[in-house]
């Protein structure tokens, strides 16, 4: 499982995630950051970092919050 950012961050785009990731799978796009679920070893050094508690782990997100991760798919198939 992967982390994931979802829509605060789309207000916010602080970028402190991108400084504490100990594996570089943070990156910006141009609304907001994304983790790349490839990469991303489940550490949670981002999450205790997020100022707006953007970052969820993908087995907790709602139905409703689902997109976020297909569009972090998505950013990361395009590179």
């Amino acid at each position: 499982m992967a982390y994931v950012i979802l829509q605060p961050c789309m207000e916010e785009k602080s970028g402190e995630c991108v400084d504490v990731c100990p594996v570089d799978c943070i990156e910006e796009g141009e609304d907001q950051f994304y983790i790349d679920p490839d990469i991303c070893i489940d550490c949670g050094a981002c999450v205790a970092v997020c100022p707006v508690d953007a970052i969820v782990e993908e087995y907790e997100m709602t139905p409703e919050e689902e997109p976020f991760l297909e569009k972090a798919e998505k950013f990361f198939a395009s590179k």
